[in-house]
């Protein structure tokens, strides 16, 4: 535990970034893996691994839906308890805590019964065919029952972060996905289950990693603790944390459209091989994109702490050192996936054939990785200064105004109409960093000046 509860405030920005940020990208790293792990073994299941990868390929909608609101409740309440930390009104950023627990423990009741209710009907909207539905849904009835277990680690984990406890945040998902990887061969393969093992393994782990959460929340070692007594008066500090939680919601939420509609259209064009290639491009997206968010939620605390303690100085410094921080990594990631393609595919399948159509989407598909970085940057600090208007457009208009009509509009344009649909991703990425830019160079500085002027 720190022992300078202001410390987010007074070490310098320089030391703090990598003490923060180090931890939690490979918490993000290691919380890929539950999904990861589970689409290479089943990737592996002999006879019926491909069909069976395509087929869990159509889960992840729903699991992104589960994610984003577990991110609707968490990503707004955790900066905004920083704020109040900054502003040290610690009883606000307490009941901040409590609330935003009650307004999770109702979402995942919901979110349950839903998806149980309504599980086939789901999955055949986002694209499943009775070839693969058998597969989808034996592994979504599974993952369903442990929706509480994910909001509350996805949720109660920021909080733990936004506190500066960078590492204990790290140990809550390396505590469940090291348990997942134990024992999805156990499940998928010794014990026969095929995809309802992995689905098992998972929410296992998550239940595992849940306990964990809400035990050091309830500890000694906290700063925020987590009080019964807050868990209502809290919740009407809960709407302006779900406005400014709006933006990632949007975010993860909208992949699940954005899968349907890449699903139906390269099923159209592409069939199933190009729906499988799908999945694995994906994967591949996320590898690029959660460590990119850990870097971001690293430097969450300090931009936040320091905006509501008014010090304007140390706002700037923490977001061009995380821009600079992300676009490298992004960077460098870029050029692996352009030299190595085969690589990448080919730790998700065996199949020669899925592997070399993957490889060649995959160069288009992750064109314009190499200037994502500035996006994150730009958005997180939106979020952590609590912008929550700004926030949410940028992410309003690279998902819906942008990428979304393209999957449609380069098969139009482009001859080979598979591989049109793939270039919709780098081609809305470049002229969403060009708008994000823009807008967040303008609204910055009024937020740094009105720091200033207070």
């Amino acid at each position: 535990m720190q022992d300078d509860k202001t410390f987010l405030g007074t070490q310098p920005v320089k030391k703090l970034l990598p003490k923060l940020a180090v931890p939690t990208v490979i918490a993000q790293l290691v919380n890929m893996l539950y999904n990861i792990v589970d689409r290479v073994y089943i990737g592996h299941i002999p006879e019926v691994g491909s069909l069976a990868l395509t087929g869990v390929g159509f889960c992840l909608p729903l699991i992104l839906i589960i994610s984003a609101f577990a991110a609707l409740v968490a990503s707004g309440g955790a900066p905004r308890a920083s704020i109040f930390m900054g502003k040290n009104d610690h009883d606000s950023a307490e009941k901040t805590l409590g609330g935003c627990v009650t307004t999770q423990l109702i979402i995942s009741v919901i979110l349950t019964f839903v998806i149980l209710i309504w599980c086939e009907d789901l999955l055949f909207a986002f694209g499943a065919s009775e070839n693969t539905i058998g597969y989808a849904a034996d592994y979504m009835r599974i993952y369903a029952l442990g929706t509480l277990f994910v909001q509350l680690t996805l949720g109660l984990n920021s909080f733990i972060t936004a506190q500066g406890f960078a590492k204990t945040g790290m140990y809550t998902v390396l505590i469940g996905a090291v348990l997942n990887i134990v024992l999805d061969p156990l499940f998928i393969f010794a014990l026969g289950m095929g995809v309802k093992g992995a689905a098992l393994a998972t929410v296992i782990s998550q239940a595992v990693s849940c306990v964990w959460v809400i035990s050091f929340l309830t500890g000694k070692k906290t700063i925020l603790k987590l009080r019964h007594e807050n868990l209502v008066s809290g919740l009407r500090l809960v709407p302006p944390c779900l406005a400014l939680g709006l933006s990632v919601f949007v975010m993860q939420a909208s992949e699940s459209v954005i899968s349907v509609c890449f699903n139906s259209s390269l099923l159209r064009y592409g069939g199933d091989i190009a729906v499988g290639a799908m999945t694995i491009l994906t994967s591949v997206m996320q590898f690029a994109m959660l460590p990119l968010q850990g870097i971001a939620q690293g430097a969450q605390p300090i931009t936040s702490y320091n905006f509501g303690a008014g010090n304007a100085a140390r706002v700037k410094e923490s977001f061009f050192l995380l821009l600079k921080v992300c676009v490298i990594y992004a960077g460098v990631l870029w050029a692996l996936v352009m030299l190595f393609p085969q690589l990448f595919a080919g730790m998700f399948t065996t199949d020669a054939g899925l592997i070399g159509f993957t490889a060649r989407a995959l160069r288009i598909y992750c064109g314009a990785m190499f200037i994502f970085g500035i996006q994150i940057a730009c958005q997180m600090t939106f979020v952590s200064i609590g912008y929550a208007v700004c926030s949410i457009i940028v992410a309003v208009m690279r998902k819906f105004v942008l990428l979304l009509p393209l999957i449609y509009i380069m098969p139009l344009i482009i001859a080979d109409k598979t591989l049109a649909v793939y270039t919709a991703e780098p081609v809305a990425d470049s002229i969403a960093v060009i708008f994000t830019i823009i807008m967040f160079s303008i609204n910055f500085k009024k937020a740094l000046r009105k720091i200033d002027n207070a």
